[in-house]
């Protein structure tokens, strides 16, 4: 039976085209585009239709609205299709790919993120390759979870970072390796593509506009100058730290906060600022502090996939204590379990 995939564009430079204020995506170019790529036509290629999101985004753009909207135009298709590929701009692409990781429960079937760094429209566009061989992968069906092919990489979607602004290789996993490799042919990583099984049929979750933040650290950061934001604002609060979970003394500053943030509901999530290795508290004295306090090691996560999982987490409902827990643990292979 021929496989039949679900194009779904959100916007991104993949489509988009020249105006007087730059690139911008332009409702209804992007199928007649398609439809006259001979390489879609072909007897290697699956059968495939184009969705448009209404409105088409800049990646920038896109918040917790948008990715309800995504997961839901796939949970809605999801019987329909063999797999799916999201056409998506890179900016945000890697926090989607994770949002899209916890969201879309019990997925058996690939969902592909991929885009381009130059338009379609170009000659030198690198969304060809990226399309033709998400459109591969989706209908291979062996990676049945969230992935993002860029550059020759399937990547693990809530591993995946992007690391360049301009580069045609523009994401990479650093602390997980690629699902699959696209050269001559597609090689998949048969251990890699193993993660926790799915625990009953597909679902969709969708996200509340939790509030979240992620903080930075930096030498001379003053933490009393974000007391009313951790303690009273948030519910879930990413903290990139430096090396594997350790933070300056400021006087011992950080810590009351953070208590003070969890006596009040909210869950701190330590990750590293490194994107090799990952979050070990305690390992330093400089660490040991952000435990005794309350915070959760977020392990080698990245914070991209940090993000999501506490959306995904608060908008099931679940109190802080369990939030916490929940952080610690490998819900979709966003972290490692030798890093707790």
């Amino acid at each position: 039976m021929e496989k039949r995939i679900c194009i779904l564009y959100t916007g991104g430079t993949i489509g988009m085209v020249p105006t007087p204020r730059g690139y911008a995506p332009r409702p209804g170019y992007l199928g007649p585009l398609l439809a006259a790529m001979p390489e879609l036509k072909g007897p290697e290629a699956p059968a495939w239709d184009l969705v448009e999101m209404d409105p088409l985004l800049d990646s920038s753009n896109i918040a917790v609205g948008e990715w309800n909207a995504i997961g839901r135009a796939i949970f809605e298709r999801y019987d329909d299709y063999d797999g799916f590929v999201v056409l998506h701009g890179t900016d945000t692409m890697a926090y989607t790919a994770g949002a899209l990781s916890f969201m879309l429960e019990n997925l058996q079937k690939p969902v592909v993120l991929t885009g381009s760094q130059i338009p379609l429209c170009r000659l030198r566009s690198d969304g060809r390759e990226n399309l033709i061989t998400s459109l591969l992968i989706a209908a291979q069906g062996r990676a049945a979870e969230v992935c993002l092919y860029f550059g020759g990489k399937l990547l693990r979607g809530c591993r995946a970072v992007k690391r360049s602004a301009d580069g045609l290789q523009a994401f990479f996993s650093p602390n997980y390796p690629p699902l699959a490799l696209a050269g001559v042919n597609i090689r998949y990583d048969a251990a890699a593509l193993r993660r926790p099984a799915p625990q009953g049929p597909a679902a969709l979750a969708p996200f509340d506009n939790v509030p979240i933040g992620v903080l930075k650290v930096f030498p001379g950061i003053q933490f009393d100058l974000f007391e009313p934001i951790m303690t009273r604002r948030l519910r879930g609060i990413v903290l990139e730290t430096f090396g594997a979970g350790n933070i300056p003394d400021e006087q011992g500053a950080l810590p009351p906060l953070i208590q003070k943030a969890w006596q009040n509901g909210a869950v701190l999530t330590v990750c590293s600022q490194c994107f090799e290795g990952g979050v070990l508290l305690g390992e330093y004295a400089a660490s040991a502090a952000l435990t005794a306090a309350g915070a959760v090691s977020g392990g080698d996560m990245t914070t991209e996939a940090a993000v999501a999982k506490l959306y995904y987490l608060f908008s099931k409902g679940l109190d802080a204590a369990a939030v916490k827990e929940k952080m610690g643990e490998n819900l979709r292979g966003e972290r490692s379990d030798s890093l707790t």
